[in-house]
């Protein structure tokens, strides 16, 4: 997986995804300290961060079936290493790192994702894998599994 040096170039290569598989794309973005998801621990009126750098958040929505949503967040620590929030079909998948959101993202309109159940104790998970054996794996309440999730169910 490549890196993902800014929320700008996860963004462009989310767009060549929704090209590859013929989806539409809405991306709406947030830009400054005051507008992204800390607004409140950066004070009224200030948009820049303390080394002078305005922090870009972007929320993308994939149109077709899956519903897919990605909220990518600015890197806050410095790190390099920004994280993201991805839903799919209502199942929120948090701390996906920036750079392994397109690898998430293909996996899921390729078609590799699936759904697990178990009878005991009852439930179901969503599975996501990667290349490089990494596998994303959340919890789905029963009542929430939708027409696609049904239909992925091993």
């Amino acid at each position: 997986m490549e890196h993902l040096h800014s929320t700008e170039a996860a963004l462009t290569v989310l767009r060549s995804i929704a090209r590859e598989y013929s989806r539409e794309i809405e991306v709406s973005h947030d830009i400054g300290a005051d507008q992204t998801s800390r607004r409140t621990a950066a004070g009224v009126g200030v948009t820049a961060d303390p080394d002078g750098s305005l922090p870009h958040e972007a929320f993308v929505e994939f149109g077709g079936s899956p519903r897919i949503s990605v909220r990518l967040y600015p890197d806050d620590d410095g790190d390099g290493d920004a994280d993201a929030l991805i839903t799919v079909e209502g199942v929120e998948c948090p701390d996906v790192p920036r750079d392994s959101v397109p690898a998430f993202v293909r996996s899921v309109l390729s078609g590799l994702a699936y759904v697990r159940g178990r009878r005991f104790p009852p439930g179901y998970r969503l599975i996501v894998p990667l290349p490089g054996d990494e596998t994303y794996k959340e919890f789905i309440p029963m009542v929430t599994l939708t027409p696609w999730l049904s239909a992925r169910v091993r």
